[in-house]
Order: C-alpha cells, then sequence, then structure tokens
C-alpha cells in the first residue's frame, strides 16, 4: 500500500450512522439499463468507474491522495484508495453493517446525509450496490481502525458477515469484483479508455496519483498532476499555436459550490471545452457552461469599452467571437447536482449560472486588469473572429437565400430521391463526377439521393467560416440538407436519414473522406452524435474462380478466400476506384441495404477526436509528420 495515507480529523468522523438506505436493488440486475444505460462495452467499463468514483469522492472530501486500479488476467478489477475505509459496524436501528449495506441496498450511503459527503461524484449512491449486483463476485478489504475488514459477495448477496481477517496499520478500501459474462458477454477491458478517463480524473482532482495497471499484458501508468485543470488545457493546446503562454486559471467558492476554470486562447477557427460537475463529465453542458459564456462576452466587451479597443458605435462581441480559438475546462463542485436525463450529460442547477458568472467575471476582469498585453492579444483574437463572423453572416445570406435554401431549389448537380419522408431517405456524398454517374444509374431513385463532389473539399480545420460557406462542393453540401451549419443548426430540418460518404478505396479518396469528416465534426457534429453520417465500404477486389466470382473488402478477407480456393485458378482485379465499376456492380457491393457494409461514424472520446482531427488537418507540421511516422507500420491498403 502506498505510504501516503490521509489523515483523518474527529470534526470529519466516517461512522455507521452516516449511512442512510433509501431503497432496494432487486431490479438491477433485470434492468441494467436504467443504472449503467447499457450492457455494452460502455456499460462495462462503467461498473469500473463507479468503483473509482466511491475512490473520488474520499479525494474530494480530503482524506484520499492515492488510488490504484488494477486489471487482472482473468479481467476481474481492483480498486484500491487510501481514505478512511468504508465504516464496518451496524448501522444503529438496522441489523445490518455499513459496508453492507453500502454494497446491497441501492440509495444506501454517506452521500445522502450530507455530513460525510457533501460533495459526490457517481450514481448518487447507487454505484457500489450496482457494480455488486451486476458482478459475479465481488470482494471487499476495509482498512480501518486497526483492522483488516473482509466481506464476500455472489452477485449482490454476502455469502456471510463482515469478519476481521488481520490487523491493518492503513486506512483505505479495497474492492475486487468480477462482472457477470450472462449480464454482459465478453469481459475485456479497453486499457487505453481506462486510463482516458482515469487521467481525467486525475487532472480534475490536482494533488490525487492515480496508478493503473493493466496485469494481462503488464502495462502500467500513473497520472498526478499539480496543476490540475490548468494542466488539462495545456495539455489541450500542445499542438496548437497560442495567443497568451500561460492558461488562466480561476478558482472560488461560494455557499456550498467550488468553481474552477481554465482557458486559453490559440489561433485556431474552433473552440473546445469541457465542462464538468462533481467529476462528471457534462458534455451537453449545462448552466454552469452558461455561467461561464455569459461572463466571458460582458467581460470582454466591458474591458474593450474601457480601453477604447471597441468604438462606441461598434456592435460588440458576441458570444461566438469570445470562444472562437478558446479551449477551456469548467469543473464545478456541488452539494445537490441536477442532472438532466439518465446519463448525467447536463447540468439543470439553475443558481449555478449565477454562481459561476460571479466568479468568472470578477476573477476574469481583475486578470485582464493586471496583465494588459495578455489582455489586448485576447481582444485582437475577439476582434477578428468579430470580422470573420460579419463576413461569414454575408456569405449565409448569398448562398441560402440566392442558393435557395429558404425555397425549394437544390443543387444542380443533386439527383434526388423521390420518397420526401426523411427516415426512409439517404444521400451518398460521392467522390467525383465518374462515380457520381455510376451510382445515379446503379441507385434505387425511390430512397437514395447522390450528390457528386468534385475534387478535394476545402480544409475546414484551416480556414475561417466565410471562407468554408465561400466553398462551392461545401454549399451544396448544406443546401442538400437543408440543416445549416454551427449555431444556425436544425437537425429537425434534415432532408435524409442517412448521409453516406463514398469514397475510392485509394489515397486520394481517405483524404477525401477526412475533409469531409472533419467539415462534419466542426460544424455538424449533430449528425455524429444523432447517428445520421456512415462511411461507405467499396470493395478493394473481385476475385473470379470458375463461373464464381467474390468481392473483397480487406487484404484479410482476400487471403482467407485465396486460400479457401487453393489449387483453383483465380483472377484478382483490384478497384482503386468507384468509376471502375460499372452501376449494377457499384449497387451490389456499394449501395445496396441488403448487400452493402456501410460504418456508422461515431465520437467516443471527444478529447481525442479534437486533438486528432487537429493534428491531422491543423496548420502544425511537426506532430503531424511525428504521428504519420509512429503509425506508419499499421497502414493496409495503401496506393501510392
Amino acid at each position: 500500500m502506498s505510504h501516503m495515507d490521509a489523515a483523518e480529523t474527529p470534526q470529519n468522523e466516517y461512522t455507521a450512522k452516516d449511512i442512510h438506505i433509501l431503497d432496494e436493488i432487486n431490479a438491477v440486475r433485470l434492468r441494467p439499463g436504467m443504472y449503467i444505460g447499457g450492457t455494452d462495452k460502455q456499460g462495462l467499463h462503467h461498473l469500473l468507474y463507479e468503483i473509482v468514483y466511491n475512490s473520488i469522492d474520499e479525494a474530494m472530501a480530503g482524506f484520499c491522495n492515492y488510488i490504484e486500479v488494477i486489471i487482472h488476467e482473468d479481467c476481474s478489477v481492483t480498486v484500491i484508495d487510501n481514505g478512511r475505509g468504508i465504516p464496518t459496524e451496524v448501522i444503529p436501528g438496522l441489523d445490518i453493517t455499513a459496508l453492507e449495506a453500502v454494497l446491497t441496498r441501492l440509495h444506501a450511503g454517506a452521500k445522502f446525509g450530507g455530513h460525510v459527503y457533501s460533495i459526490s461524484s457517481g450514481l448518487h449512491g447507487v454505484g457500489a450496490s450496482v457494480v455488486n449486483a451486476l458482478s459475479t463476485w465481488l470482494q471487499a478489504r476495509v482498512r480501518r481502525q486497526g483492522k483488516l475488514y473482509y466481506q464476500e459477495y455472489r452477485r449482490g448477496l454476502p455469502l456471510k458477515e463482515v469478519e476481521v481477517i488481520d490487523a491493518s496499520r492503513d486506512t483505505g478500501t479495497s474492492i475486487t469484483f468480477m462482472a457477470d459474462k450472462e449480464i454482459f458477454g465478453d469481459i475485456n477491458y479497453n486499457f487505453d479508455s481506462v486510463c482516458q478517463r482515469i487521467k481525467e480524473l486525475a487532472y480534475l482532482n490536482k494533488g490525487v496519483e492515480i496508478n493503473i495497471k493493466d496485469k494481462r499484458d503488464s502495462r502500467e501508468k500513473t497520472f498526478y498532476f499539480e496543476g490540475g485543470i490548468a494542466s488539462f488545457v495545456r495539455q489541450l493546446n500542445r499542438n496548437r499555436t497560442l495567443i497568451h503562454d500561460h492558461p488562466l486559471y480561476f478558482t472560488d467558492r461560494t455557499d456550498h459550490t467550488i468553481v474552477e476554470v481554465a482557458l486559453q486562447y490559440t489561433s485556431s477557427f474552433t473552440d473546445f471545452s469541457l465542462s464538468f460537475a462533481n467529476c462528471v463529465n457534462t458534455r451537453d453542458g449545462g448552466s454552469h457552461v452558461t455561467g461561464l459564456r455569459s461572463a466571458l462576452t460582458r467581460v470582454f466587451n466591458d474591458y474593450a469599452r474601457s480601453n477604447k479597443l471597441l468604438k462606441e458605435t461598434d456592435a460588440g462581441f458576441t458570444g461566438e467571437d469570445v470562444r472562437q480559438g478558446l479551449t477551456a475546462v469548467i469543473s464545478v463542485r456541488l452539494p445537490q447536482p441536477q442532472f438532466e436525463g439518465q446519463t448525467k450529460v447536463k447540468l439543470g442547477n439553475l443558481e449555478i449560472k449565477t454562481q459561476v458568472e460571479s466568479i468568472v467575471t470578477s476573477s476574469l476582469s481583475l486578470y485582464l486588469e493586471q496583465h494588459p498585453a495578455e489582455a489586448r492579444a485576447i481582444i485582437t483574437r475577439c476582434t477578428i473572429a468579430a470580422k470573420a463572423r460579419e463576413a461569414a453572416h454575408r456569405a449565409r445570406e448569398l448562398v441560402f437565400k440566392k442558393s435557395g435554401l429558404e425555397t425549394s431549389t437544390l443543387p444542380g448537380k443533386l439527383a434526388d430521391c423521390s420518397e420526401k419522408d426523411p427516415s426512409l431517405c439517404e444521400l451518398f456524398l460521392v467522390e467525383g463526377d465518374s462515380a457520381g454517374g455510376s451510382a445515379k444509374q446503379g441507385r434505387d431513385r425511390r430512397y437514395q439521393a447522390i450528390l457528386p463532389l468534385r475534387g478535394k473539399i476545402l480544409n475546414v480545420e484551416k480556414a475561417s467560416k466565410d471562407k468554408i460557406l465561400e466553398h462551392e462542393e461545401i454549399k451544396a453540401i448544406i443546401i442538400a440538407l437543408r440543416t445549416n451549419i454551427n449555431e444556425h443548426f436544425s437537425i429537425d430540418k434534415l432532408r435524409y436519414d442517412k448521409v453516406i460518404i463514398m469514397t475510392d478505396a485509394d489515397v486520394d479518396g481517405a483524404h477525401i473522406r477526412s475533409l469531409l469528416l472533419t467539415f462534419f465534426y466542426r460544424h455538424m457534429p449533430e449528425l455524429i452524435d444523432q447517428d445520421h453520417l456512415y462511411i461507405a465500404q467499396p470493395p478493394l477486389y473481385r476475385i473470379k474462380s470458375g463461373k464464381q466470382h467474390f468481392w473483397i473488402y480487406s487484404e484479410e478477407e482476400k487471403q482467407a478466400k485465396l486460400a479457401e480456393l487453393n489449387g483453383s485458378k483465380v483472377n484478382i482485379q483490384r478497384y482503386k476506384g468507384l468509376g471502375e465499376m460499372s452501376p449494377e456492380q457499384l449497387w451490389q457491393t456499394t449501395m445496396s441495404s441488403t448487400s452493402r457494409t456501410i460504418y456508422k461514424v461515431e465520437i467516443q472520446d471527444a478529447i481525442t477526436a479534437d486533438q486528432t482531427f487537429h493534428m491531422l488537418m491543423g496548420s502544425e507540421v511537426p506532430p503531424r509528420k511525428s504521428f504519420i511516422q509512429s503509425h506508419a507500420r499499421y497502414v493496409r491498403n495503401l496506393d501510392v
């Protein structure tokens, strides 16, 4: 066990009387999705995180500074902390120990009393009991009051009473569990995914060391950040051109709420922000994000006007202006968070907006007065963004009014489908006029629309919004979809349920696909979030053996088929371009819903996605070169 043991204080005593029982968990195994979102890989990983959250609660309370996560060879998981240890004595008035209550009953935990954990993460106290219920077995070891306590469970039920198995000079809790294969199927944790979340928690809890070991292949990582979320922002911006050298960091407490904000401006045309409430990633923002944005807009306008950087006749900066190029992390900790929706992606506490706005306004205003050089650099950045916004507004009016977004006019090269119900329609974005012609002939005209794209579209990672709206191919996509883009985007106006990118299976096709993915990720992310964006997989080969022929979609599949046809005379035809196939072949291999292969575009990790898109499509060459060199050995089907 680590030597970094946190001290206990009498005024923060943690005993059985602090455990409050609210409900039973007899329905958890029948409906696990209600508690962890599902029984897929994401749900499996959620079990691990819920146990880690219990240790994080001890860290947020000031009693834990070391957490260890171990993935064992059999895919069982152990989480160890050096906190105070879950109480093991009997709860007053009830014939059950606090440890057993925490691990077997929903809503049983110190989070409900408000005395031990005024601030907590996880599933409102149901985390540990849900993990126990969804595990084949679970073992709890508690070091507390000079003793080592132990209790074991099978599918949520204790095998026997809590027992003392040894003496202990340390304090803390160790939970080991094996997720139930009857519920989750294949039990296989992704080390990189777990590391990403653990690293995130370490950033959010500065001064807490979190170690993760994977005994399946002897990998190990340790995360510790003295700078907290300021270090987080610095990491997010490591490959970007900075407007000011060091992240701005503010923290303050109001009532029982703690607010932390770190922000830094870059030369990027996009913004990237992460928000958290009690260490839960609020992907859809909420009241804390609204408060931050309001404060930024107000402070930068006030500073610019008071220092004559904005004229009295100028309209002032909008929220869009002050966010362009901004990387920000906001973390709030509050006693009773109200999350909207089952999956906790949006914070709903209305009072947090005012609290965040007040803290950021006062702290940021003081910073700008004390750092005039950095203040002027940021204001200049906002001014440039405002001019680009005005130019984009003019371009948008020109595009949408003259090109027909507000009428029934569609792009001239769009071959639309006859079906009018968007839920039944799909649009193919096809590389090149030749392939577009084949696709138009081979499609099912009832529900499939074709939009040919000429050449490589604009790299939006290196272009302002007005330049994006002036690009002909992008204009055609926007008008065909009818959704508009950016802050004007409306998913309700989407004319096609599936938007399918169909490019050649060569280097140029991959580049065009990357450009399109970058555009959609940066300017129409809702298409991805709501499962409307897909990638078509055309065949690489056609293998003919006698009167039989086979469409082959990968090198591995090719080798397997050749081995199967060993001894037979075969003819192998390599397809590099969609235009090399006849309309019938293109329909059969790539477009028919009964025989095609298409991949849904998903973004599971926003941080990695943002950094990868910027690295591969942005202006900075060294990180892109390094990435290509380090990943070159993984490249398949490269055509040069």
